[in-house]
């Protein structure tokens, strides 16, 4: 980003991405050797009134700025003049109250910029009105900006970064699978505490700082939130099929693709489907929550009332902790597909994930340019996996319909990955079979880190 301050052009960049992920934060941390860039981080004010403060917000560095009309072409063509950086934090909600922001600024960019050097930085939480204003084909600014980010959560390795060590591996999937990564929520994280303590502190009292995150974010991202929460709360219940959604939510089944894909372009939901398959082909889709903390939350805790009120500081303790191991196990799944790459590092991996078709379930699958098929089964869970885990493996695996590209025969390297050690005829079994691995937990977060 850095880069776009300093050329010689007008520059247009884009920032975008659900909220809390960190997205003002990024583009502060560009501005550190910038004193005179002009920030203005909008709210949901009228228009005079965010143009007025904007202007404040830019004498600060331009005290001529406050000389020229209170008019949004006037005023941001004076500061282009001058060769600013300008950002336009929460760009949505100055779009919200002047629709012709998005025009004013494509017409600058068609026709007025040409001997200047400034950046304008527009940031968004609303990825639907980013979308609108710059980023599809019939928005106005489409086509007119040099960069675009699409700021997404953290991937495991860089959001156990936050707690420099303090957790063992184990510790770390268990709370991967609690608060995922998002920035914002892995800051609320103490590495003094347990997790049972975070969880208790942060998310079930009610004064705890994400107690009613998902709640605010849907709220201010969606205008009818209701049949949102429905839809969600059904996937996190175990409802994933689009049928399934329809019969629990009672939302017709034809209205339910456009709640659907609002909640896609939002990244809170997403349509899985086995890896052998294609998206737009496959009739046997899941839709699964993407965020590992709504998850979580609508699972634990959404439409619980007063229940954690009453229960006080055993919350945790009578409510969670007995099922955390098992709820962790589908994000446990999603780090081993994650970490088959390292982990195999003499196959070139094309694909990874899950594979099911009606009672046939495999947990991780990779999918190779070669001749191997890479299978495997997982367990989070206290005790050490065992023999039957392998043998239902490979009866599931023989239902898996995958051939190579060239189209020869096949060859099944089997994978198991175990939180808690394995029994010795597992153990047996692996040291007399060359295409058997066992990985713990300790491997897939090392393999990660790679």
């Amino acid at each position: 980003m850095r880069s776009h301050h300093v050329s010689d052009d007008a520059e247009l960049a884009v920032i975008y991405g659900r909220r809390r992920l960190g997205k003002t934060a990024l583009v502060k941390q560009s501005l550190n050797q910038y004193d005179d860039a002009v920030v203005y981080q909008a709210k949901q004010k009228t228009s005079a009134l965010q143009l007025q403060q904007f202007v404040d917000a830019a004498a600060d560095s331009y005290p001529g700025v406050t000389r020229i009309r209170e008019d949004w072409e006037e005023i941001l063509g004076y500061l282009a003049e001058q060769d600013a950086i300008i950002v336009l934090d929460e760009f949505p909600y100055l779009v919200e109250q002047d629709g012709s922001l998005p025009s004013v600024l494509q017409a600058m960019f068609d026709h007025e910029l040409e001997e200047s050097a400034a950046t304008f930085v527009l940031v968004g939480s609303s990825i639907s009105m980013m979308e609108e204003a710059a980023l599809l084909g019939n928005s106005p600014l489409y086509g007119r900006s040099s960069l675009k980010l699409d700021i997404r959560q953290l991937p495991f390795e860089a959001a156990m970064e936050f707690f420099d060590g303090a957790y063992t591996p184990d510790e770390q999937v268990l709370t991967w699978g609690v608060f995922g990564g998002v920035p914002y929520y892995l800051e609320e994280v103490s590495p003094e505490a347990t997790l049972g303590e975070n969880i208790q502190q942060t998310i079930l009292s009610r004064h705890g700082t994400l107690h009613n995150e998902p709640d605010y974010v849907l709220r201010m991202e969606l205008t009818e939130p209701t049949r949102y929460f429905s839809i969600i709360e059904a996937i996190a219940s175990g409802s994933t099929s689009r049928n399934e959604i329809a019969g629990t939510t009672g939302i017709d089944y034809n209205q339910l693709s456009k709640y659907l894909n609002r909640l896609s372009r939002l990244r809170l939901v997403d349509q899985h489907v086995p890896v052998t398959e294609q998206k737009e082909r496959s009739k046997r889709s899941r839709y699964r929550i993407r965020d590992p903390f709504f998850r979580f939350w609508f699972h634990f805790v959404y439409g619980t009332g007063e229940q954690y009120d009453e229960l006080g500081a055993d919350g945790y303790d009578v409510l969670i902790q007995p099922e955390l191991a098992d709820f962790v196990s589908h994000s446990f799944e999603e780090l081993c597909c994650s970490a088959l790459r390292s982990l195999y590092p003499e196959y070139t991996i094309t694909q990874t994930g899950q594979w099911w078709y009606g009672e046939h379930e495999v947990d991780v699958v990779g999918l190779t340019a070669g001749d191997t098929l890479i299978v495997g089964e997982c367990k989070f869970q206290q005790a050490p996996l065992g023999y039957d885990a392998l043998s239902k493996l490979e009866r599931h695996v023989e239902e898996l319909r995958w051939t190579p590209d060239d189209g020869g025969s096949r060859v099944e390297t089997y994978a198991l990955f175990s939180r808690s050690g394995f029994k010795q005829s597992v153990v047996e079994a692996a040291s007399e079979r060359e295409r058997l691995r066992l990985f713990t937990v300790d491997d897939v977060v090392t393999a990660l880190g790679i």
